[in-house]
């Protein structure tokens, strides 16, 4: 009897904000000011709201600067990710590491061709690029490497388990969460994603915490030999008693190397580009040009990856922006407090920008659209976002996927399994992964010599 009580509240409740909605909604068209715009698809109450849950559960209660809040805590944060971290310098000392695995890959590639007598493998090639992002990306943050081809080191367990739970987290936060919309239904956690969130979040905490712990053992015994890693220089940067806005310096630590540059697949990783232009690449006469005569055709593989991110933006969705103020926009009046996020995927397929918009056509970028970059400047065009909340690993990711898809096209031929055409069936989660892994046969171009790294 008594959860048919709670049942009923909960049911009478729903009903009573939905005959509020009605209400306000029918007053608001009353006004004779114009409200802020509402995309097709919204819910009432419900609107478009999202990400609130996945900034409290697998933020670190929104210590990660991507989902934190504009304010001090959110400047400081980015300024630290933005001078300390990703700057140019630093890129660049540790270009070796790119570099070396992408070289690593490649190898491996070609061990798995000769293997065969045809001198061809079948490769899902969404998982290399994924391994090998994976790898760039934790010896950057943290100094460590995962092997594919041993499983059961303790330091591969802890990489898979990173990943395993990251891909996870990345598919939660694509989610609808009804207490986003309603917090007071939390408690009834309907279809357990609230769970589901602190369970990921507890695996990826145990992991960071792990490795957080081997860099402060070795500061303690004055082992600072070799290049310093992100994580090194954060303890560098933030003192050991470092509280700031309710988050302590570990916490803080372990949220920014989630997202600095971003362990993969996440809205910027660089295995989003590769894994969806390979797909229209094998099947497209045009980016055939790229791997004639060993050579890469520089501004073509630009305009293929540009013409990646339009149709498959790192991200759907930017991230969430809210109005500081009441403002004007376009005749529109947007209330202060108001939360905005911008759809990337729509705005990047309007027709009334772009001609065939979805269509996979390189060649806008060598003729029309050449002038159209990355870096936020052409509203029509923004895979990074733009503004102060634009991607700050911009740069990195755009070295990495140019360099791995540079050296597979200049190593390989692409072809597809018999030839049939790649399913770009996309599935749930904020980067939007494949339905289907995308297989492809290889067939390496250049003397076996090339290929070997080590």
């Amino acid at each position: 009897m008594e959860t048919d009580s709670q049942l009923l509240a909960i049911f009478v409740g729903l009903l009573a904000l939905f005959v509020a909605y009605g209400f306000t909604r029918e007053r608001a068209n009353s006004k004779k000011s114009t409200g802020a715009p509402v995309p097709s698809g919204a819910w009432p109450l419900v609107g478009h709201l999202h990400l609130l849950r996945v900034g409290k559960y697998l933020g670190y209660d929104h210590a990660s600067f991507a989902l934190a809040p504009y304010g001090p805590y959110w400047r400081d944060m980015r300024k630290m990710v933005t001078v300390e971290l990703l700057t140019s310098s630093r890129l660049e000392k540790l270009k070796h590491v790119r570099a070396s695995e992408v070289e690593y890959s490649i190898e491996d590639l070609h061990l798995l061709c000769t293997k065969n007598e045809k001198l061809t493998a079948k490769v899902r090639l969404n998982e290399w690029f994924e391994h090998l992002t994976f790898n760039i990306s934790i010896r950057m943050l943290a100094g460590k490497r995962f092997s594919a081809n041993s499983s059961t080191s303790k330091s591969n367990l802890e990489a898979w388990h990173l990943r395993e739970a990251i891909k996870k987290a990345l598919y939660l936060s694509g989610v609808f969460v009804a207490s986003d919309a309603i917090p007071s239904l939390e408690w009834l956690d309907v279809g357990g994603f609230v769970k589901s969130m602190k369970d990921a979040a507890k695996d990826i905490d145990t992991v960071l915490g792990k490795w957080l712990d081997e860099h402060l053992q070795k500061r303690m015994v004055g082992d600072t030999d070799g290049e310093p890693d992100f994580i090194d220089v954060m303890l560098s940067t933030l003192p050991q008693d470092h509280f700031t806005f309710r988050h302590k310096r570990d916490n803080i630590i372990k949220a920014t190397t989630m997202v600095s540059p971003p362990p993969p697949p996440t809205p910027v990783t660089a295995a989003s580009a590769p894994s969806g232009g390979p797909k229209k690449i094998v099947t497209t006469p045009f980016a055939k040009k790229l791997a004639k005569q060993h050579k890469v055709i520089i501004n073509s593989l630009v305009a293929v990856v540009k013409e990646t991110l339009r149709l498959y933006p790192p991200g759907p969705l930017a991230g969430p922006r809210e109005a500081i103020e009441d403002c004007c926009i376009g005749g529109y009046h947007v209330p202060k407090g108001t939360r905005l996020i911008v759809n990337l995927w729509k705005l990047h397929r309007d027709s009334r920008i772009w001609s065939d918009p979805d269509e996979f056509r390189p060649e806008r970028f060598l003729s029309e659209n050449a002038n159209v970059n990355f870096r936020g400047q052409n509203y029509e065009y923004i895979p990074f976002s733009s503004g102060r909340r634009m991607c700050p690993a911009l740069t990195f990711a755009l070295q990495v996927i140019q360099l791995a898809l540079a050296r597979l096209l200049q190593g390989f031929d692409l072809s597809t399994p018999m030839g049939m055409p790649v399913d770009m069936s996309e599935g749930l989660g904020i980067a939007l992964p494949k339905v289907k892994p995308l297989e492809v046969v290889l067939a390496p171009r250049l003397p076996s010599e090339l290929y070997h790294a080590r």
